[in-house]
């Protein structure tokens, strides 16, 4: 299986921390980058070409909606999976309509990310 290379995106430095030393020690997967807000999310897949992207909807600068607008733009072939607090059906469909590939509820077990994150 090739190694997936992963941009992980969020405002809290904990969230990124936790997901990068769990997501790194299930296996075929790459943590190639962090970005704190939208914008260096914009930036960072620019320069890096992940293969995946782990954005949160809710941060400063742009928000992962906008963030995920761009991202198409640039890099069409990049997966840009929400992975967020809200449950709720509007932002759910507001992440799909921004681009985004999955979405995901932060909590919801790690297989169920792990499986979002190879699905192509």
């Amino acid at each position: 299986m090739k190694t997936i290379r992963l941009l992980i995106v969020d405002d809290v430095a904990q969230v990124r921390q936790d997901l990068r030393v769990a997501l790194t020690l299930a296996g075929d997967i790459e943590v190639v980058g962090e970005a704190g807000n939208g914008l260096e999310a914009v930036r960072m897949t620019e320069a890096l070409q992940p293969d995946v992207i782990l954005m949160d909807l809710e941060m400063p600068v742009i928000d992962g909606y906008e963030a995920a607008r761009q991202i198409k733009t640039c890099c069409p072939d990049c997966r840009v999976v929400a992975l967020t607090v809200h449950e709720y059906e509007a932002a759910r469909q507001q992440a799909f309509q921004a681009g985004m590939d999955a979405f995901i509820v932060k909590g919801a077990p790690l297989e169920t990310l792990l499986q979002t994150i190879y699905h192509r």
